[in-house]
């Protein structure tokens, strides 16, 4: 079972990057690799079991689940139930965390999934440098020209 995690660091205090990507529908908002997203069968973007529909700029399909949500507590799990790739039993966790010295926010993102032996790697290198760093470095270039 591949395991993935990316953190980084945010120049911008909590509140403000929980406001950037709380809305479960709003990754084309913020990512730069999403390019449209809508949510199914009229749920809000916070309702747990609401589903995502989403495409990637290379023109993929994605659904993924909503898990869990916190805004107390700065986090959304979701889990991908339909994916180009072959993965399943997909779980991932975003956590922001206040940075106190310098009022920044601590980000996280992780993952696990199952893999075909010979894929979980390339997969998992793939996720963590192009949606998770990719976001993260999103969010940065965001902050850094506010």
């Amino acid at each position: 079972m591949p395991t993935i995690h990316v953190s980084s660091v945010i120049d911008a205090p909590i509140e403000k990057v929980w406001e950037r990507i709380r809305d479960f529908n709003g990754l084309p908002s913020w990512h730069p690799r999403m390019v449209e997203s809508e949510i199914e069968d009229g749920k809000a973007a916070t309702d747990i079991g609401a589903v995502r529909r989403f495409k990637v700029a290379s023109g993929a399909t994605i659904r993924e689940k909503l898990v869990a949500f916190s805004d107390r507590d700065h986090l959304t799990t979701y889990a991908i139930i339909e994916h180009p790739a072959p993965i399943s039993n997909h779980t991932a966790t975003l956590k922001l965390e206040p940075v106190t010295d310098g009022n920044r926010t601590f980000a996280s993102w992780t993952s696990t999934f199952d893999a075909p032996a010979d894929k979980g790697d390339e997969i998992a290198a793939g996720m963590g440098e192009n949606v998770f760093q990719g976001g993260f470095d999103a969010l940065k270039n965001h902050f850094a020209k506010s």
